[in-house]
């Protein structure tokens, strides 16, 4: 009888980290790297949407559930805003973890194209809550769909280079 191995499915993401401050970034490195099981160099950009803060995105490969190790890894710096995506692998669902200073962490289950997948329960609760207030209901939606942390990191996701940010206060 062969003996068999028991590996972990391999999976991939992606951790976005939207803006850090300057003197926190080698600690998200190390924070990152520990979690990875290995040392990582990000390649940092000033982070235009918040002076004095910095960004990057690093693609990553491991076993599956090393997106909410990352993600665990990164919680608790109240002044990082970021993103970690683990894309689908054999056996196991994707997800999507993001956090803000402001809001904290979100998570939430992905398919295979990366969309948003809120499970029937929560549905069911978001319908029982709102009962025939169709207001609520899409308040429930919302909030399962995490649109509150997608509004607060979309200024800081196309803020990148050859996308600059325009502020309505300034303008005039």
């Amino acid at each position: 009888m062969a003996a068999q191995t028991n590996t972990a499915p391999s999976a991939r993401g992606v951790l976005f980290v939207h803006s850090s401050p300057r003197a926190l970034s080698p600690h998200v490195e190390w924070a990152a790297g520990r979690a990875l099981g290995r040392a990582v160099n990000f390649t940092w950009s000033d982070q235009p949407a918040l002076k004095g803060s910095l960004r990057t995105e690093f693609y990553w490969e491991g076993p599956a559930g090393t997106g909410a190790q990352i993600a665990s890894a990164l919680r608790g710096w109240e002044h990082l805003r970021y993103e970690v995506t683990e894309d689908p692998s054999a056996g196991a669902d994707g997800g999507r973890w993001m956090h803000t200073p402001d809001l904290g962490v979100f998570f939430a289950q992905t398919d295979s194209v990366g969309n948003t997948v809120i499970p029937e329960d929560r549905v069911r609760y978001a319908m029982e809550i709102a009962g025939s207030n169709a207001l609520e209901l899409h308040r429930e939606l919302r909030l399962a769909l995490g649109q509150a942390w997608d509004d607060e990191l979309e200024a800081f996701r196309h803020a990148g280079e050859g996308n600059p940010v325009v502020w309505l206060h300034k303008v005039g």
